[in-house]
């Protein structure tokens, strides 16, 4: 599959798949209390969706068994969300949802403290939504990919943080996974130059403490192999000639 570039009506349905997802994403996030079970917050999420009149884009998807990927404190991506699995006071919760709307994709992650969490967990938090950030302000036509890469690693490491490697975002529309691959580090070669029209779900996955993974048992959630907290944060992203387009932000964060 080659990277695809939208046609104006394309981009239509990709505005309003992430307008409804950012929708999602903002309900759910308030939703989130401590004693919650990982099982209630993705039925709670798959709901919300399917009210939109959309359908979950992770459901089956490769056969995972839910609607909203719940990763909590060391799980860096893919929790699959469970009834014995409660969230607690201090926890960060990563919600990683996709969602389709007339056949168009859009993904988006956020990650959450519950009630009072630590500096470290409220630092880490905010300096992965930064690095995100740092990486789009090369997101524009004329561009190349990897300079999205470089700014988002290096920024995070500057924090002496772990930049997951093993993971990466990637193109997005009418197929969740389409090319190209786009790491969260600094790469030898250039990658290919950005026109108007892509859409990309860049989505940095930092470590508080060594980049190192692996996957558990389940074969979908991933973990920090440190046991250090891991933080995400994603959106789907519209190249333009001009500033980049986001278009899963949710009202609170664009006020």
């Amino acid at each position: 599959m080659s990277v695809t570039i939208k046609t104006a009506m394309e981009i239509e349905r990709m505005r309003e798949a992430g307008r409804l997802l950012a929708q999602v994403h903002q309900d759910l996030g308030h939703a989130l209390r401590e004693g919650m079970t990982t099982w209630e917050i993705d039925r709670l999420g798959e709901e919300m969706i399917r009210s939109l009149g959309c359908v979950p884009s992770f459901l089956n998807y490769q056969g995972y068994p839910a609607s909203v990927c719940v990763s909590v404190n060391d799980e860096v991506v893919h929790g699959i969300p469970s009834k014995e699995r409660y969230i607690k006071e201090g926890d960060i919760v990563s919600l990683d949802i996709g969602l389709i709307w007339e056949g168009y994709h859009s993904d988006a992650a956020r990650t959450h403290g519950i009630g009072t969490i630590s500096r470290e967990a409220s630092l880490l938090i905010e300096r992965t939504r930064e690095s995100f950030f740092q990486g789009i302000q090369y997101a524009r036509a004329g561009r190349r990919l990897h300079e999205i890469s470089a700014a988002i690693g290096d920024y995070a490491e500057s924090f002496d943080y772990g930049v997951v490697y093993d993971l990466c975002g990637h193109g997005i529309g009418t197929h969740l996974h389409e090319e190209p691959e786009i790491p969260n580090f600094r790469q030898r070669k250039k990658g290919l130059k950005l026109k108007a029209g892509m859409t990309l779900a860049i989505e940095p996955m930092i470590n508080a403490g060594a980049p190192d993974v692996e996957w558990l048992e389940d074969e979908w959630t991933v973990v920090t192999y440190d046991g250090s907290l891991s933080a995400h944060y994603e959106n789907t992203v519209l190249i333009t000639d001009g500033e980049p387009e986001i278009l899963t932000l949710t009202e609170e964060e664009k006020a």
